[in-house]
């Protein structure tokens, strides 16, 4: 008689197909038209909350694999603390101020961006930024990203800019906002200043040259040896362009200082860097005189090429890492360099323009540029006979993140917030011990780089930005920046937009009687600085978690890449812990960077880049989504065709085991055939067990946050545990039990509760495949996976006295198995059913394989398995097991057209001849 296989499904109706990359954007058209996000947002509503606040990515381009690893990973933690239980709304945001936008739209004007104003370039950029905001709204949400993508927050709608406004008019109110001149780093092509953020690090090649300063006051009495002797203080810089602008010499107060007799004269250096010194410019001297620093402190040397002083003073960041000792001080060039020239009394004095080139007026130099003025410096050195030594060093040097252009350290009129006003950086390190940071590496790093930092410097001197909304008055020069001036103009741009700023007259956006405080004039101008974009982004948690009702500050999670630690991590918790007294946020997870197989960073040039679109096309979202789970993101993170070709087939593996039991219980209706464990066979008891295992594994690993923990444990359970055991041993009680048997009904219990479970695990993950092997899942249950929640725990199933039980059968499977590819190498079988197996053991073992006789045959897949105390003739011997032994013969009998085992009883029942009688008992 003819036997269906009950997997032998029409193939119409089969589920889990591949085709990733078409069957994907299906799912997606289904989860919009049934309002899935709604309905979550809906379901969530009476649950406690949880906020993980996007880090706006910035609005130019398409999105590259970073921001894919960056929105996934955010992905699958919402999606895992709403089946926990959670109400997690995700609202995502853009940066859409700032420089990269405006480079671009000058690129796209060309020539003529000359004739363009203000308020035109400000429209084309709020349009460049509408555009990608479009773009890479699609391609997040192809990702499988789940959220309210209809109503996202943008920096440049106009009520997110009246709140940024708002927010700088806080520190007005406290005193902590105030223009000044200090060193920034500045960018000559660009044309402004830079934050900490966008500068990047890279090799540069600079001049290395000592320099000698003649001493101009008589050190006799302080150094007798000196009688007599003109004597030089000696430099070492890199960065000889700056020599123009030299006021000072630093000398350490703790540091001893040695007078070399040499064949450019009376050297000064310090002791420790004496050798070094000499050996590098090649001189020979020896010491006349050993001294303290402070004998030198504000003695006058001679600046080398102008008719000024520069003054010996004592500070404590000069190091003996390089150098001499005695560090080259110009106020205007250098952070370090301004806060010694601020304690002593210096002038901030920088000769060099907006465009890194010296004022006209700068005697020698006037007119050049900085850099290539380096060589002109050095020429002049020679001429007046100061210049000791000159070479080449290759070095680490800052560079601008846009144009990738080296920068300078340059004084400028700048607005800053305080770090000292309000006791900004210490309650700012206070507030970073509140917080949760993920890995706790992260600390250090945020922490080291808030206790060093100066003051933040918010003011740009570009167009594309929220405006600085203060004032000077025309009449005497005075600033004003009045908190609730700055107030009424917040309020004007969250209805007007900040575009006002650069089309209104300044008495339109001034209060009615505003007068200056210090002349009474009531005639001002606008500020034409806007804000530092990390300011708008830094807000985020005032322009949109504080008004929203559904979000709420501080957020549970703020969740960026490691960059972000000077960037948005750090802006933020600047602005809140200015504004509000604490940190924006209770836990900052940090992710590294994306980089090839090999470890390289990704670069066109190299030809090493991984675009996310490419990835789709081939493989689908759903193995990005894998990819960003079975890294650690701790690291810098790899990705290339070999890793995700290896991706690709664990993917298989687990979508396969879904396919495999799906198609098993397409009969199964748990409501009415489930049977109790306490009923089923000791090897359902055993699957079980381990699902007990993996859903606790699995569920600490969302808590902790430990994804790759989480994807090895999923992937070994659907290889090891599944497939190669459990599943592969249940294939002859599945397909040859009676439909309604006990045996068939455990069998299908357990495997469905194996897919309900495994599909709620990996639903954060593999959200497509999760979702569409949902929908063929027996039973009632919710509509989408993500709308249902974790599995829950049940310890009471496991067994562990059972599992020891079922590990030890295991070990003698895998010998079993062993013995049968021997027999299969040697021909004396072809498949495992065609081999009668015979063992021997010692007793305590050959007693315990007694008990399960019945059912070893299914267990070693094979169609006879006897026992025996001893076994004549060939034997295949146990390398682990001491004492046992395999015989694999040819099965006796004839093959079961049904079950594939040799039975030699086949023929013997008139109705079903080609079947064995185990068969015929489950057809009949």
């Amino acid at each position: 008689m003819e036997y269906k296989d009950t997997l032998n499904l029409p193939q119409t109706d089969f589920p889990m197909k591949a085709n990733l990359a078409q069957r994907e954007p299906e799912i997606l058209t289904k989860w919009e038209q049934n309002g899935l996000y709604a309905a979550m947002e809906t379901a969530g509503q009476s649950r406690p909350r949880y906020v993980l606040h996007d880090g706006p990515p910035y609005a130019n381009g398409h999105i590259h694999i970073g921001h894919a690893l960056n929105k996934i990973l955010k992905d699958i933690i919402l999606k895992g603390k709403r089946m926990e239980g959670f109400h997690a709304p995700y609202v995502p945001g853009w940066d859409c101020h700032g420089l990269p936008i405006e480079l671009q739209v000058e690129k796209n004007l060309g020539s003529k961006k000359q004739g363009v104003s203000k308020l035109q370039m400000r429209k084309l950029c709020r349009e460049y930024a509408a555009k990608f905001i479009d773009i890479q709204k699609e391609e997040f949400k192809r990702l499988g990203v789940l959220g309210d993508w209809e109503k996202p927050y943008l920096t440049m709608n106009y009520e997110y800019e009246g709140l940024t406004a708002a927010e700088l008019a806080k520190f007005a109110h406290n005193g902590g906002l105030y223009r000044g001149k200090k060193p920034v780093h500045w960018c000559s092509s660009c044309v402004t200043a830079l934050a900490e953020a966008e500068v990047e690090h890279a090799d540069h090649t600079s001049p290395s040259i000592f320099v000698r300063f003649a001493i101009k006051d008589d050190l006799s009495a302080a150094i007798p040896a000196l009688a007599g002797k003109q004597a030089y203080v000696v430099i070492w810089t890199t960065t000889p362009w700056t020599i123009p602008a030299n006021l000072a010499v630093a000398l350490h107060p703790d540091f001893e200082y040695v007078a070399l007799e040499t064949e450019k004269g009376v050297l000064i250096v310090a002791e420790g860097l004496k050798d070094s010194f000499l050996s590098t410019t090649g001189l020979t001297g020896s010491v006349l005189a050993s001294f303290s620093a402070t004998v030198l402190e504000r003695k006058r040397a001679q600046h080398p090429f102008y008719d000024r002083d520069s003054i010996i003073l004592l500070g404590d960041h000069v190091t003996l890492e390089a150098g001499t000792g005695c560090v080259h001080t110009a106020p205007g060039h250098g952070q370090e360099d301004y806060e010694l020239g601020l304690k002593e009394g210096l002038e901030i004095y920088n000769p060099v323009d907006n465009y890194g080139k010296y004022v006209s007026t700068l005697e020698f130099f006037g007119g050049q540029q900085v850099f290539s003025a380096n060589q002109s410096v050095i020429d002049k050195l020679t001429e007046v006979e100061a210049l000791l030594h000159v070479s080449k060093i290759v070095h680490s040097y800052p560079h601008c993140w846009r144009c990738k252009k080296p920068i300078i350290f340059r004084a400028t009129e700048q607005w800053f917030i305080s770090m000292k006003q309000n006791e900004l950086r210490t309650k700012a390190l206070e507030a970073i011990d509140h917080v949760q940071w993920i890995p706790k590496w992260g600390r250090e790093r945020i922490y080291g780089m808030i206790e060093n930092r100066p003051d933040w410097c918010v003011s740009r001197q570009r167009s594309w930005g929220v405006p600085i909304t203060a004032f000077s008055c025309t009449a005497c020069g005075e600033y004003v920046a009045d908190g609730a001036i700055m107030d009424h103009v917040a309020e004007i741009f969250k209805k007007e937009s900040s575009d006002v700023w650069f089309d209104w007259a300044a008495e339109q956006l001034l209060p009615t009687g505003t007068v200056c405080p210090k002349c009474g004039s009531a005639s001002f101008e606008k500020e034409n600085d806007i804000l530092d974009v990390w300011f708008d982004s830094g807000v985020s948690h005032a322009a949109v978690l504080e008004p929203n009702p559904q979000l709420g500050s501080p957020a549970d999670m703020y969740l960026e890449g490691s960059d972000q630690h000077r960037g948005w991590f750090h802006s933020s918790l600047l602005e809140s812990v200015g504004t509000r007294g604490r940190a924006p946020y209770k836990n900052v997870l940090t992710h590294g960077f994306v980089v090839d197989g090999s470890g390289r960073k990704m670069s066109k040039s190299v030809g090493n880049v991984v675009a996310p679109e490419e990835v789709i096309k081939k493989y689908g979202a759903e193995i990005l989504r894998l990819w960003v789970a079975a890294q650690d993101y701790r690291d810098d993170i790899r990705i290339s065709q070999e890793i995700l070709t290896r991706l690709s087939e664990a993917y298989r593996r687990i979508r396969n085991t879904c396919r495999y039991i799906l198609g098993n219980i397409n009969d199964f209706d748990p409501a009415r055939d489930s049977v109790e464990p306490a009923s089923m066979p000791e090897i359902d008891r055993w699957a079980l067990h381990q699902l007990e295992l993996l859903k606790e594994k699995v569920l600490n690993c969302y808590n902790d946050y430990e994804f790759h923990v989480l994807y090895h444990a999923v992937n070994g359970f659907c290889t090891v545990e599944m497939s190669a055991f459990y599943l592969d041993i249940l294939k002859d009680r599945v397909y040859t039990s009676k439909k309604d048997s006990l045996e068939r009904r455990s069998a299908q219990t357990v495997m469905y509760r194996i897919l309900d479970t495994l599909l709620r695990l990996i639903a954060p993950v593999l959200s497509f495949t999760a979702d569409e092997a949902w929908t063929y899942l027996p039973g009632e249950h919710e509509s989408s996976i993500h709308l249902a929640a974790f599995p829950q725990l049940h310890p009471e199933l496991k067994d562990d006295v059972l599992v020891e039980r079922w590990e030890r059968i295991m070990k003698v499977r895998s010998d079993v198995s062993k013995a049968l590819e021997v027999a299969r190498t040697a021909k004396t079988i072809g498949h495992p059913l065609d081999a009668a197996v015979a063992i021997s053991a010692p007793a305590d073992l050959l007693g315990f394989l007694r008990e399960y006789q019945a059912d070893l045959a299914s267990i070693f897949i094979v169609s006879r398995v006897s026992l025996a105390e001893e076994l004549s003739g060939e034997c295949w011997s146990s390398e682990t097991i001491e004492g046992f032994k395999v015989q694999v013969t040819a099965a006796p009998g004839e093959k079961c057209e049904r079950c594939w085992c040799y039975s030699e009883e086949l023929g013997k029942n008139d109705q079903y001849p080609a079947i064995c009688p185990k068969c015929t008992a489950a057809v009949q």
